[in-house]
């Protein structure tokens, strides 16, 4: 087996971790760990990748990965990092969206019922009465150790509910259920860094159940960052989703390749599965040559390929390379619709002069600048320069007579719905 730590303390992905030595040594045969995923929404984000590519990580070392969907602790909410109760939804709707986290988890992981898994916490947490779970479980938490963690302490001031302080005891549970089975025989949870205090518990729950000698493990991942302090994996637009219906290839390949050279080599670390030399090289062009921009460029397609696959990076190259060139006439009304969404747009069923058209749509300040621009062939209508300040702007013009793209300059566009 290889030494997984050093990787992973490598890659810069180890925030906490409980007995580190003996983790080391328990992590030369093969080992059964988990993370869990609560249904919040109908897609997971980019945020959700981290724990699954270290998943990945794991099982490509040869250990047996388990995938655990909170059909369960989805319905009462995890206080962890909130500063409100979360909404509740119905349960309709969180095992709707278990449903569409599992098929997303097919994507990444082959489970095959002997190396990985994929459970759902509602199998067994469904199952529990209420006197049940007081007089098997209740009884082995603390309140004061409850208090302490900083998942609740977090909340206090700002009130938590009965509800989400019994979900440390939920995922507790959890972790005891997948180490009880006799199949699996789980001993280790991942998860984010504001986890631990569940991770913990639940490690705790497992001791005091099955005696002192129990040998758990668990291990917390950093939360992403970026390096001027702004959140990851958010546009103005939105979250980044792996769902291509939320975020398309193209909008996830713009998002990493306009990453920041501060950050590019940690995500690389973090996201891709290439070497240390590798990555080596890549940090060189970053320091030596980085209007090149290789590393954003790896990164950018070493991420799409893994959620959407070689078609799905196809495609988010041809749209860039249309944008860069300006050659618009190659996209149709779909392509179109999606680079586009976030420019400048106004909606117009009349022809336009080019000059009023610009100043309209926002390209132009003012009709002197608008004519200015005009006849420095700054300005191209859907991928053409146009020189004519007579020229008009109509529907029958229109790429699949829908859309009309304004391009002012090398990278200014402006869209005109007809």
């Amino acid at each position: 087996m290889i030494n997984l730590l050093e990787e992973l303390k490598w890659r810069g992905l180890i925030y906490d971790i409980t007995d580190e030595v003996e983790l080391i040594e328990r992590l030369k045969s093969p080992i059964t760990l988990y993370c869990g995923f609560d249904p919040t929404a109908d897609s997971m984000h980019i945020g959700s990748l981290l724990p699954i590519v270290t998943l990945m990580r794991f099982h490509k070392a040869g250990h047996k990965i388990i995938t655990l969907t909170g059909g369960g602790t989805g319905l009462i909410g995890d206080p962890s990092g909130k500063r409100a109760e979360r909404s509740m939804n119905t349960e309709e709707t969180v095992f709707q969206w278990a449903d569409l986290f599992k098929k997303q988890f097919s994507k990444f992981i082959k489970f095959d019922n002997k190396t990985a898994f994929s459970l759902d916490n509602y199998e067994w947490l469904s199952k529990l009465k209420a006197i049940e779970m007081w007089r098997d479980y209740g009884r082995h938490f603390n309140i004061n150790y409850m208090l302490a963690k900083d998942s609740v302490k977090s909340r206090i001031d700002s009130g938590l509910t009965y509800l989400e302080f019994s979900y440390m005891i939920m995922q507790s549970i959890d972790f005891l259920k997948m180490y009880q089975h006799k199949d699996l025989h789980c001993e280790m949870q991942i998860g984010g860094q504001d986890q631990w205090g569940n991770i913990t518990a639940g490690i705790e729950l497992i001791r005091k159940v099955e005696g002192p000698d129990a040998k758990v493990f668990g291990l917390t991942l950093p939360l992403i960052t970026k390096a001027d302090g702004t959140k990851f994996g958010k546009t103005e637009s939105g979250a980044i989703w792996l769902d291509e219906s939320k975020t398309s290839p193209y909008e996830m390949y713009q998002f990493f390749i306009n990453t920041s050279d501060d950050d590019v080599i940690k995500f690389l670390k973090y996201y891709t599965f290439l070497s240390q030399d590798e990555i080596n090289v890549l940090e060189n062009s970053v320091k030596e040559a980085p209007h090149l921009r290789e590393a954003q460029k790896v990164l950018a397609q070493e991420i799409v390929t893994l959620v959407h696959g070689e078609e799905g990076l196809n495609n988010a190259i041809k749209l860039t390379e249309a944008l860069f060139s300006g050659n618009v006439k190659e996209l149709n009304v779909e392509e179109i619709a999606m680079c586009f969404k976030d420019v400048q747009s106004i909606v117009s069923t009349d022809d336009m002069n080019i000059v009023d058209a610009l100043v309209e749509v926002g390209a132009a300040p003012s009709k002197r600048q608008s004519r200015e621009f005009i006849n420095n062939g700054a300005v191209s209508i859907n991928g053409e320069i146009v020189k004519d300040l007579e020229y008009i702007i109509s529907k029958d013009k229109a790429i699949g007579n829908t859309f009309t793209v304004v391009r002012r300059g090398k990278k200014n566009y402006y869209l005109i719905k007809h």
